[in-house]
């Protein structure tokens, strides 16, 4: 009975991690302006922001909108602006607050895809707005500065990125980041290089279409670099 049992249960056992395992690929998307592309690969480990973006993108949410805020050193923003998170107005189905996801080992290096907020005591994010971080490089000391402020931690690894790279260490554990640039980091220098107001308003409105790629696209894309 045993040996006829064994393979059974091997083969069942088989059959559960088949899905395990495939459900940890990661996806990728295409975002595009005028001012040329890059290829973000999404986190699983922030699955509720993964797949609220994958949503709208597939819905082509975002295409109707803008990265409406373009501060160089800082983040290129985009989607919903603040103003249409207000209270007093009515909100579309679409625009609403989810609870953060905050882990450790993601952060706001330069090229990361996170999601905005208002100061809500949550920390939760609107599921409409999204931003890019530039940043800027810092020395030790002011990384120590900002884990002394904000009660935060950085890795020794964290801490080479952010003297080198560059990013925004002091949004750590406060916006959640849900993705990454893997191709196409010059498309933030070329965004930031637009015009804009002391508000960071773009002059000429900055157009976004983001894209859902196949396994063959991201393939294609990446093969390139």
């Amino acid at each position: 009975m045993i040996r006829i049992l064994k393979p059974i249960i091997t083969g069942l056992l088989c059959c559960l991690l088949i899905p395990a395992t495939a459900q940890q690929k990661n996806q990728y998307v295409k975002i595009e302006t005028a001012q040329g592309y890059c290829i973000v690969k999404l986190y699983n480990e922030t699955p509720v922001h993964r797949d609220n973006f994958l949503k709208l993108v597939k819905a082509h949410y975002f295409d109707a909108t803008t990265f409406n805020r373009i501060l160089k050193g800082f983040v290129i923003q985009g989607g919903d602006p603040d103003s249409l998170y207000d209270k007093s107005k009515k909100l579309k189905p679409e625009q609403k607050w989810i609870q953060p996801e905050f882990n450790p080992a993601l952060f706001h290096k330069r090229g990361v895809l996170a999601m905005g907020r208002d100061d809500n005591k949550t920390k939760a994010s609107f599921t409409t707005q999204i931003y890019l971080v530039d940043g800027k490089t810092y020395t030790n000391e002011q990384l120590d500065a900002i884990e002394k402020k904000y009660g935060q931690h950085f890795t020794e690894a964290q801490r080479e990125t952010y003297r080198t790279i560059g990013g925004t260490p002091f949004l750590d554990q406060n916006y959640t980041v849900f993705g990454e640039i893997v191709k196409g980091m010059d498309f933030i220098d070329k965004v930031c290089a637009v015009k804009v107001n002391k508000d960071g308003n773009p002059d000429k409105e900055v157009w976004m279409k983001i894209t859902v790629l196949s396994d063959r696209e991201v393939a294609s894309e990446l093969k390139m670099m």
